[in-house]
């Protein structure tokens, strides 16, 4: 096996994607895609449904093989490695992740399960120190009241919350949220951006991607943007440059209107010429 560079050292990217291609059937789901993110960065990833969001977040995470290209994690590389330890290091949360998780389970039992990226606390053995660290990452979010609730007790938003916490268990070099404001009410989602900009102001939280479809989401405190258009990238790079509301038009494939009224950003429809 090829040695691989120190995961820790400070110029290894989080994640580094060249040349990723994933084909379904004669269908390209994506083509071409260079990406890295790079420790102290915060990026969000915009594009209409289809675009290609998920299934990068899922070759992100080490799920899913690409057709093509090279994935580095970490500086680990997949196909090179044994993704079951490698995923323990990176921190994933989805709308989704919620519908999967048993209602009983305590929020203390579901973060820290990510110990073992697990989703029931039977199938691996935890002490005292373990169910520690997870209400320390309970009240990092603001949640640690929550911590002997039963999950499916919490609201849409209090799940999302303690989710988020779940993320960082392991002490994770990369972060991946997947849309985790769907479904959410204006409360829930609001309490969860607040949550997203704490993190992104700590300068010891690892480097983070979150996918939404929604410019008011964007947390302050996030620094870069990826934009997919049809399973490519259509721009990538610092959110103030990338970010304008002639590439967001091109990607939703709608003239947009595009304002940042203080610390967060808002688009509408432009209208008829």
């Amino acid at each position: 096996m090829t040695a691989q560079p120190d995961p820790g050292a400070a110029d290894v990217p989080a994640l580094r994607l060249q040349g990723v291609r994933l084909v379904r059937g004669a269908r390209p789901l994506l083509d071409g895609i260079d990406w890295t993110v790079r420790r102290n960065e915060r990026w969000v990833v915009l594009g209409r449904n289809g675009s290609g969001k998920t299934s990068l977040v899922r070759i992100a995470s080490l799920y899913l093989h690409p057709s093509a290209g090279v994935v580095e994690v970490l500086g680990e590389t997949l196909g090179r490695t044994d993704v079951r330890t490698l995923r323990t290091r990176v921190g994933v949360a989805s709308s989704s992740l919620a519908q999967q998780l048993r209602p009983q389970l305590t929020a203390t039992e579901v973060v820290m399960t990510a110990k073992h990226a697990a989703l029931e606390p039977w199938w691996h053995r935890y002490d005292d120190a373990d169910r520690d660290r997870a209400v320390a990452q309970l009240g990092r979010l603001g949640v640690a009241h929550f911590a002997e609730r039963e999950v499916g007790s919490l609201s849409s938003g209090e799940q999302q919350r303690t989710l988020l916490a779940r993320t960082l268990m392991t002490d994770p070099g990369l972060l991946l949220l997947d849309e985790p404001t769907a479904g959410l009410d204006l409360a829930g989602r609001e309490e969860l951006v607040a949550s997203l900009a704490g993190l992104a102001a700590d300068p010891t939280a690892p480097a983070t991607v979150l996918v939404t479809h929604h410019v008011d989401e964007i947390p302050p405190g996030f620094t870069h943007a990826l934009l997919l258009r049809e399973g490519r990238v259509l721009a990538a790079g610092p959110l103030e440059e990338t970010l304008t509301a002639h590439t967001l038009s091109a990607c939703f494939g709608l003239s947009l209107t595009l304002e940042r009224r203080g610390l967060r950003w808002s688009a509408w429809s432009a209208g008829p010429d």
